[in-house]
């Protein structure tokens, strides 16, 4: 293998030209050399990459997929909203110190220390 004499700079510009007409890289080759030479994406209005590709079956799968996720992030995000926490009544202040004997007796010596 002979080694090469001299140097040469690659510009942003020519490694974005170079990516895009090559269809050989992977997405994280793609991303490294975009980031080690400062080369921005070739349009911020292209579509993303699908992840099925041009299989169908996969492409259905994923959108079930995603369509359960997002149900699932809804109702967890119902459940969490302000509205149904003060919808549940709040227990009396006596009622949660009866039932732990050991949290009350720390209470009433931290008050006498005072």
């Amino acid at each position: 293998m002979e080694r090469k004499v001299g140097s040469s700079t690659v510009t942003a510009k020519e490694v974005k030209a170079a990516l895009e007409k090559t269809r050989t890289l992977t997405a994280e080759e793609e991303k490294a050399l975009r980031m080690r030479h400062g080369a921005g994406a070739s349009s911020t209005r292209a579509p993303l990459p699908r992840a099925a590709g041009d299989n169908e079956e996969l492409g259905d799968e994923l959108l079930v997929i995603e369509m359960q996720l997002m149900k699932a992030m809804r109702a967890r995000a119902a459940a969490k909203t302000p509205a149904t926490k003060a919808a549940a009544p709040e227990a009396p202040r006596a009622r949660e110190t009866a039932a732990n004997p050991t949290k009350d007796k720390i209470v009433r010596a931290l008050r006498k220390k005072k």
